[in-house]
């Protein structure tokens, strides 16, 4: 069995925009979704390769610091 890497959120924030897709094969420094917080614009990248098998986030949902965004295996 592949072994999941959770994407979490580091802070309260805003889902701005869902970049990678369920399926899709990603490299270590990848954007994964890029979230709002005061007008800023974070993204939040994957931390190694993989392929995304879960994104538990929508555009404009409030995300709050260690909620799931997405999942690697």
């Amino acid at each position: 069995m592949a072994q999941e890497t959770q994407i979490v959120a580091e802070m309260v924030a805003n889902v701005w925009k869902i970049v990678a897709e369920e399926g899709q094969a990603l490299t270590a420094g990848d954007t994964v979704v890029i979230l709002e917080s005061m007008k800023m614009e974070i993204p939040v990248l994957a931390e190694q390769d993989g392929t995304v098998t879960d994104v538990r986030v929508h555009e404009g949902d409030v995300v709050q610091e260690g909620d799931v965004l997405a999942v690697l295996s």
